[in-house]
């Protein structure tokens, strides 16, 4: 006895499959997590908030536990077994230094810059791509900035 095949399954088998029906895998909805200050009662609590603020495009601002701050863009981690051997780095939004931080050291997080690339979306970079080459500008090469 051999498994159905995708036809047989949806009782169609001798039937055309339809690509638009055969496409319905739900999108990832984006998260907003602009302006979010997350609790950080757990280790996991604190590895996924910097998950989450490594793929975030805007500045965070990381309360080390010693007191300082520093307000920047998380360009790279590197995750280790424990909170000690894991690092993010940041680039502060007042110096081209890069600094890093181990996760053991971080007191709070908060999601506090704009994020640059919030609301857009691919259809709205392809309208624009459009527009632009039917008013018969030159350059075709759309950047997300210019999106607004």
């Amino acid at each position: 006895m051999s498994a159905p095949t995708h036809a047989e399954h949806h009782g169609a088998a001798n039937s055309p499959l339809d690509a638009d029906k055969l496409e319905v895998a739900p999108g990832r909805a984006r998260e907003t997590v602009e302006g979010w200050v997350p609790d950080l009662a757990t280790e996991e609590d604190l590895r996924l908030a910097l998950e989450k603020a490594f793929d975030y495009r805007g500045d965070v601002t990381i309360a080390r536990k010693d007191g300082t701050q520093i307000d920047g863009y998380i360009f790279d981690r590197i995750t280790g077994a424990s909170l000690a051997s894991s690092f993010i780095r940041v680039i502060p939004k007042d110096s081209t230094q890069r600094v890093k931080i181990s996760y053991a050291d971080i007191a709070a997080l908060a999601f506090s810059g704009r994020d640059p690339a919030a609301g857009k979306s691919w259809e709205a970079w392809v309208r624009k791509y459009w527009e632009k080459k039917a008013s018969g500008q030159g350059d075709f090469t759309l950047q997300p900035d210019s999106l607004d």
